[in-house]
């Protein structure tokens, strides 16, 4: 791996510190304002929402002008936007806020790009395993970086993500060098900067099937992730910070899976065969959390979780890069970050809507919803596998 690669990585971690900075406290934040669990769900939405339609746009933009200046403007927008976010007085700013986060937000499916750049198809597994373990480095310290921030105030934990953003910016701009060797050509309507890629992605051969099946991987995982924290905070009965630690927990079980668990599996196992068992942990994991309300037993099955759930997006990004065609990385990657980003503004609202402040008993159900949902999506991987499985000389 060269110098970009690691530049990149680097990148990478601050941008995932950042991000984890603010996992925690979101749902807690928009409690302060007022915001009832339905509300908050939609607060998780706007951004997401917002990321679906400027993603693409921002993918394809890469393409045709450099990796560079689109990942410029992505971390200026997530440094402004926070810093709006954690000095918010009213329920509005935080929406508008995230939702700038939101459109100007590309700058995960830009620096997977750039990946793809500078990395060899019999190289890019490593480099996404890599890619993987430093924004499971940055899932490790934005917990603990949030915890430190609490102590002053939860509003503060925005501006700290806004000052990390800003150093994500300024390592772009001075140590990252232009990647993008043959740049795609200018397209006659807005239709060719992506929103349209957004129907004719589903089109594409061995691309679309993958993007359906990370569309409805998305949608139940972040049907967990919401659901997550108000059950251990309301059912289990712990704090914030006990939030918190958990997150760092799966951060640390990933990092050690994506940097060693990745190059053991693949001794013995293809990136198809690691991604169904890590969707199977997934879906049995979900089901399983909430069967006993003891906190003892939800962090043991959680583990288990994380273990194999930090496997399932660097299978999913490198068969994406490997199927597409290299003028088209920024394009597939804008792509499967669009419809990820979309799926991550459904999960909440569907999490949101099933829960009940008033019955304890529904915090669990979005759970088994999530679990169900995830074993059929696994059905759906098995039965199409022949249309995205990697040929040994691809």
């Amino acid at each position: 791996m060269n110098r970009n690669f690691w530049i990149t990585a680097l990148v990478a971690f601050v941008n995932s510190l950042s991000f984890t900075v603010l996992i925690p406290i979101i749902y807690l934040y928009g409690k302060q304002f007022g915001l009832s669990d339905f509300q908050t769900s939609l607060l998780f939405s706007t951004y997401s929402i917002a990321q679906f339609f400027a993603t693409p746009v921002i993918g394809k933009l890469s393409d045709r002008f450099g990796r560079k200046p689109l990942l410029i403007i992505s971390l200026a927008g997530t440094a402004i936007a926070n810093l709006i976010a954690g000095t918010a007085t009213t329920a509005v700013m935080l929406f508008l806020a995230r939702f700038l986060d939101g459109i100007t937000g590309g700058n995960a499916s830009v620096a997977q790009a750039i990946i793809s750049d500078i990395t060899t198809p019999e190289k890019r597994v490593q480099g996404f395993g890599i890619y993987g373990a430093a924004l499971g480095l940055g899932f490790v310290l934005g917990p603990v970086t949030s915890l430190l921030a609490q102590q002053i105030s939860l509003g503060f934990a925005f501006i700290v993500s806004s000052a990390v953003a800003f150093v994500a910016l300024l390592i772009t701009i001075f140590l990252l060098p232009e990647t993008l060797q043959n740049k795609a050509g200018k397209g006659r309507n807005i239709f060719d900067l992506g929103l349209g890629n957004l129907i004719r992605g589903l089109t594409m051969p061995k691309i679309g099937v993958l993007l359906v099946i990370n569309f409805f991987l998305g949608t139940t995982f972040t049907i967990f992730t919401y659901a997550f924290q108000p059950y251990f905070i309301n059912v289990l009965g712990q704090s914030n910070q006990s939030l918190t630690l958990m997150f760092i927990l799966f951060g640390v079980l990933g990092v050690m899976m994506q940097t060693w668990g990745v190059s053991v599996l693949m001794q013995k196992f293809n990136l198809v065969n690691i991604l169904f068992l890590a969707l199977f942990i997934r879906s049995l994991s979900f089901v399983l959390m909430p069967v006993f309300p003891s906190t003892v037993y939800f962090v043991g099955v959680s583990i288990l979780f994380s273990i194999f759930n930090s496997l399932v997006q660097p299978m999913i990004n490198t068969l994406i890069s490997i199927n597409a065609k290299a003028q088209e990385q920024g394009t597939a990657m804008g792509l499967n970050a669009s419809y990820l980003s979309i799926s991550n503004g459904i999960g909440p609202v569907i999490a949101g809507m099933i829960i009940h402040q008033s019955n304890p008993k529904t915090y669990g159900y979005p759970l088994y919803l999530a679990g169900t949902f995830t074993f059929l999506v696994l059905f759906l991987a098995i039965v199409t596998r022949k249309s995205y499985t990697p040929q040994p000389n691809s």
